[in-house]
């Protein structure tokens, strides 16, 4: 039987929590957007019960907007903090910022202003991560199964299950993703889009489609729209 390489597979979640929540105002005027309840529980604490679920060697969140009413949250939780000062760095930034807390291994990353109906993304990237082949696999939604979200989709995903860009899914804000390229961008803030962007043009990103609802909670309306998605699917 083949030996599995384990410094392959991720042992680590990043959380990406340091946002303003601009389209969340005027919730997020006192209130960090992952903190702002849902279904009678912060967001981040939905991810969060994801993130469990794979069970993580290492949890890592990203603050700057109201950092410290994160950090009392989070600490007790038993997740780390990479605090993002003086500015903002964005996702890719982000993440690079946090590597020396999170490791050499991929990682799984994770958005917390989404709610998710159906099974465990977190578990689902753990079963089809194949990293001879992949360099990073996003669990994007079909653009029919989404509640919440304004305007077209993200990527456009081939029968072998690489991504363009396109219209048909949307990114769900779940991912596994090797992290060496970040060292490569001379920017010190920047999107993960210009890793992707990298990484497709080699064949390296893929896509799981999810079989579940997906809910963008990135506007106060979005707050109802998950709860009653939540409420749909428990009967």
């Amino acid at each position: 039987m083949p030996q599995i390489d384990m410094t392959s597979r991720p042992d680590a979640v990043m959380l990406f929590a340091a946002g303003f929540g601009t389209r969340m105002a005027p919730l997020t005027d006192n209130c960090p957007k992952p903190l702002i309840p849902v279904a009678g529980k912060p967001l981040v604490d939905h991810a969060l019960a994801l993130v469990r679920g794979v069970d993580p060697a290492r949890i890592v969140a990203n603050t700057h907007y109201l950092a410290d009413q994160m950090e009392r949250h989070l600490h007790p939780l038993g997740v780390t903090i990479a605090h993002e000062q003086p500015e903002i760095l964005d996702t890719g930034g982000g993440l690079r910022a946090a590597l020396p807390l999170l490791g050499d291994r991929p990682v799984f990353t994770m958005n917390t202003d989404a709610i998710w109906a159906g099974p465990n993304p977190l578990t689902l990237l753990q079963q089809a991560w194949d990293p001879g082949r992949m360099d990073a696999l996003l669990v994007c939604v079909p653009i029919a199964q989404t509640v919440g979200r304004e305007g077209e989709g993200d990527f456009d995903v081939d029968d072998a299950g690489r991504i363009s860009r396109g219209k048909a899914f949307v990114y769900g804000g779940a991912q596994i993703i090797k992290t060496d390229g970040l060292h490569g961008i001379p920017e010190r803030a920047f999107s993960l889009n210009l890793l992707w962007d990298d990484m497709s043009s080699r064949d390296k990103l893929f896509a799981l489609r999810y079989p579940g609802r997906w809910c963008d909670v990135g506007r106060p309306s979005g707050i109802a729209l998950a709860e009653n998605m939540l409420r749909e699917t428990d009967v």
